[in-house]
């Protein structure tokens, strides 16, 4: 009976059959073994080497089909291949770094031979049938869509196929391959132990073979053991294990011993050796490491070439030919650059070959990173910052070199003066802005990164400096434009309290630098002048009106928007242009606000906010998708053109000053007109808000912006002022929006005082009716306002036919002309026209109806003359009736006018009497 159930060993089994037959009755028979049987070791084997055995088995049934042109079959099998591969890679990424075994190489290699063997036979293609066609033309396919992934590491097998990689190398002499194992017994030697001993140096061949040979003895010796061997061995065997988890458990051998000993030998002296040679070099440097294939770096000149302006320039042109190439370094070609630099500096070549050598590094900075949309590595923005600095100063302080796009290759001139270079800094200049905005915009606005990026715009201006300093001596008018225009984006967003102090008389107006106010004005008026191209000019006057609305210019601000006529065409403009255009009109509200120009301020931010979409069109982020309202190409498309944190306009802000101007607008208006059934809506979102408040049946204390500013209306409809502004100004929105104004008390004091006029004017509107004669004096004392500011609001609303009084003079009173209809008046004139109304939609319904009456009744047995005569007289039977309805509508608002005029005469008698 065999070990596997521990039950003594065979000699014991034989003599005590029967007893145990007697007591295991139960027990089947069928799992008794002869005598004779073969002792099977149970082997654990590893992840790795399940993995590369079904790899190796599926690659040897490819073999096998591809040897019968089996197309179909080796279709399905590569399909399995691929998705085994997919299940070992974790295996491969842990034990092989992320290599892919060079067994699996060679099988692709082999694979795609084959298919292209096969297909360029064209005779051969025609005989084959129509199964194995369509299935070479799908397994081409695939094979070569697959293939993609691994392009570098079959260029490498096929440059040496005979040949094993380093990491295969090293693996031969450490342990034996896991793929060997799995593929012992394969007669074509992927994987199997025959082909990977013909690979292996001669030396790791010998030592397996070796190794091989002596578990063959040892194997046959064990075969060949004695019955009281295989005795022995079992009853040893049932006193070292206590229980069948610990028999089966994986344990080495001494032979697996050696073998670790010897791989720990080898691993030291290898360290030793390291160790030695790092004493022995003289430098002792670090050596750093790059990921991926490292590729030996050519030399750049031969020892004993004479390094001269045509040799470097030659070198120049073989690097650069190779770029945009797909198998180029980038990173190398930067390296090189850089070496050929300094080799030319080394040699004193002259300033002109060194601009020259700069301007190719700054290209090819920026060709590293291949998509335009993503931001390049912080490493190589340093670099492009210093590279580019260090060219624009060469240029400035040598007057005779010329770089120009304009200049061909040809007639580049490096060796007298003047120097003539192919190239354009300005557009280096703008793509380095440009990647400074998408690195500003790849950061968390809220990190520590974002400061450190946006610090960097110190050195982005001064780059920009120098190129305009550069452009100023020797460049276009359209070249100046552009840069000069790069340099008020930098400009036009930023504050300068100078500028105010300046206004207000505390700094001397003539400083020792121009204001912002003034570099603005100097480069806008010369792009007005000189520019030829629509979208800069306009930039540049979005800019400059956006500039004096940050520092209070209302009116010059005011001034360029109507003489330029912007809002007319600005809906041609390109995307970025339209979004200057939002931020400039946001800001320009808010100067208006910040001057006491509350209807100004209102009619520039109303578009914005109408639309309930400020965030959108100021590019300060993108709303939740409704139901796809963009795909994902033009959500890609809006977040590029982001505007960076730094710059954004505070939307609670905004929308705050927007209600709180609307509110001082509307709640009067809506005093003024409260039974006008025509009124109109001066905001609609103000209204949208004030109606949602009234249909709530329970409203608690204000919390947000919008509660506060709502509340704050319903107070100043009732014209009761003081709790209006406590609404408006206190600790909690002055916190959230107040604040944020520069000189925020002046702002304060100015909304309490417009709080106070707009209340007064809405307590007129409303009580107008009950009072017959108000005191002057009285109305100031309650709205805290001087005597001549409420002697200047009445005057206009009476001036304005707005409230029907006089003012008495010497006993300042305001006497009511009582010409304004009393609430149940108005309430039955809006009866009166609503009525009306409806008779009005009622005959017309039953004009259409008679006319379809007579028409239905004219058909039939009339000839056309008839009906036509009939028709004409059912349409004049409708105009009379029309007539009739208009005569009779004449007469009853003439009754009603002389109701009012008899009720009015009735109330004047009264008043005498």
């Amino acid at each position: 009976m065999s070990r596997f159930f521990a039950n003594g060993s065979d000699s014991e089994s034989e003599s005590s059959e029967e007893e145990v037959q007697a007591s295991n009755f139960n027990k089947a028979t069928n799992f008794q073994f002869s005598d004779d049987e073969e002792e099977v070791k149970r082997v654990v084997r590893s992840t790795k080497e399940k993995r590369y055995e079904n790899l190796t088995s599926i690659i040897k049934t490819i073999r096998n089909h591809k040897k019968i042109k089996d197309i179909p079959n080796t279709l399905s099998s590569f399909e399995d291949l691929t998705r085994a591969y997919t299940k070992a890679l974790p295996v491969i990424s842990k034990e092989e770094n992320g290599i892919t075994p060079r067994f699996y190489i060679r099988c692709l290699a082999e694979l795609e031979d084959f298919i292209n063997e096969v297909w360029e036979d064209r005779e051969g293609r025609k005989n084959l049938s129509k199964n194995n066609a369509k299935s070479l033309g799908t397994l081409r396919q695939k094979v070569r869509k697959y293939i993609k992934d691994f392009e570098e590491d079959l260029a490498r097998f096929r440059e040496a196929p005979d040949q094993e990689s380093d990491v295969e190398e090293g693996e031969g002499e450490a342990h034996e391959s896991d793929a060997d194992r799995a593929g012992a017994d394969s007669d074509d030697g992927v994987g199997a132990g025959a082909g990977k001993l013909a690979e292996l140096p001669k030396a790791a061949k010998s030592v397996t073979t070796k190794a091989v040979a002596d578990d063959d003895d040892s194997d046959d010796s064990i075969d060949w053991d004695s019955d009281t061997e295989s005795e022995t061995e079992s009853s040893e065997d049932e006193n070292l294990y206590q229980n069948m988890r610990e028999r089966f458990l994986k344990r080495t051998t001494e032979k697996e011993d050696k073998d670790d000993d010897k791989r720990k030998d080898k691993r030291k002296e290898q360290k030793h050796k390291v160790r030695k040679r790092a004493e022995d070099d003289e430098d002792g440097e670090w050596e750093t490491v790059v990921k991926g294939n490292v590729v030996e770096k050519p030399k750049m000149f031969e020892k004993d070439a004479e390094i001269d302006i045509p040799l470097v320039l030659a070198k120049l042109i073989e690097i650069m030919s190779a770029r945009g190439k797909k198998r180029t370094d980038r990173r190398l070609q930067i390296d090189l650059l850089f070496e050929l630099r300094d080799i030319a500096e080394q040699h004193d070549l002259g300033t002109p070959i060194s601009v020259k050598i700069h301007f190719n590094i700054i290209s090819a900075i920026f060709d590293y990173n291949q998509k335009i949309s993503e931001p390049m590595k912080l490493e190589h923005w340093a670099l492009l910052l210093e590279v580019m600095q260090s060219m624009m100063k060469l240029l400035l302080a040598n007057p005779d070199i010329i770089m120009n796009e304009s200049v061909a290759e040809e007639h580049e001139e490096y060796v007298t003066a003047p120097y003539y270079i192919r190239g354009c800094p300005l557009a280096a200049v703008e793509r380095l802005d440009d990647e400074f905005t998408k690195l500003l915009k790849e950061c968390d606005p809220h990190s520590n990164d974002y400061v450190s990026r946006l610090k960097d715009e110190i050195n982005v201006v001064k780059t920009i400096e120098l190129v305009v300093q550069y452009f100023e001596r020797c460049g276009n008018n359209n070249e100046r434009c552009r840069i000069y225009l790069r340099k008020i984006e930098h400009l036009y967003y930023k504050f300068d309290p100078e500028v105010l102090k300046r206004k207000r008389g505390e700094l001397p107006a003539t400083g020792s630098a121009p204001s912002s106010v003034e570099v603005m004005d100097k480069l806008c008026k010369f792009i007005y002048a000189k520019d030829d191209t629509d979208r800069i000019r306009t930039r540049a006057i979005l800019a400059h009106i956006y500039h004096h609305a940050m520092h209070d210019n209302w009116f010059q601000a005011r001034d360029l928007v109507l003489m330029s006529h912007l809002q007319d065409n600005i809906d041609a403009a390109d995307p970025s242009t339209r979004i200057l255009y939002n931020r400039m009109m946001a800001n320009l509200g808010l100067c208006a606000f910040r001057q006491e120009n509350i209807k100004d301020a209102h009619h520039c931010l109303v578009d914005l906010m109408v639309t309930g979409k400020p965030k959108e069109l100021l590019a300060q982020g993108l709303l939740p998708q409704r139901q796809h309202e963009r795909s994902a190409e033009q959500e890609k498309i809006e977040k590029q053109r982001q505007m960076p944190f730094h710059m954004h306009i505070n939307l609670e802000l905004l929308e705050c000053v927007y209600l709180v101007s609307a509110m001082l607008l509307e709640i009067p208006y809506i005093a003024a007109h409260e039974f006008d059934a025509r009124r109109r809506m001066i905001s609609k979102t103000f209204y949208q808000q004030l109606r949602s408040s009234e249909r709530q049946s329970l409203v608690g204390p204000p919390e947000s912006m919008r509660e506060h500013v709502v509340a704050a209306a319903k107070a100043m409809r009732c014209g009761n002022w003081q709790a209006c502004a406590n609404f408006i100004v206190n600790k909690k929105m002055n916190t959230k929006v107040w604040d944020l104004f520069y000189e925020s008390e002046r702002v304060r004091e100015m909304l309490v005082k417009f709080i106070k006029e707009e209340s007064l004017r809405t307590y007129l509107f409303t009580y107008s009716n009950v009072y017959t004669s108000i005191s002057i004096p009285s109305l100031a004392q309650m709205y805290e306002l001087p005597l001549p500011k409420v002697h200047s609001i009445i005057s206009k609303m009476i001036i304005n036919e707005e409230l029907m009084a006089s003012l008495d003079d010497p006993s300042e009173t305001v006497v009511m002309h009582r010409s304004e209809p009393s609430r149940l008046q108005a309430l039955a004139m809006q009866f009166v026209d609503k009525v009306t109304n409806l008779v009005d939609v009622n005959e017309k319904v039953f004009d259409m109806k008679q006319g379809n009456f007579f028409q239905r009744g004219n058909m039939g047995n009339r000839d056309r003359g008839y009906n036509r005569n009939q028709n004409n007289q059912g349409g004049n039977w409708g105009g009379q009736r029309r007539d009739n309805r208009n005569q009779r509508n004449r007469n009853q608002r003439g009754h009603h006018k002389q109701q009012q005029q008899q009720q009015q005469q009735q109330v004047q008698t009264i008043e005498e009497e």
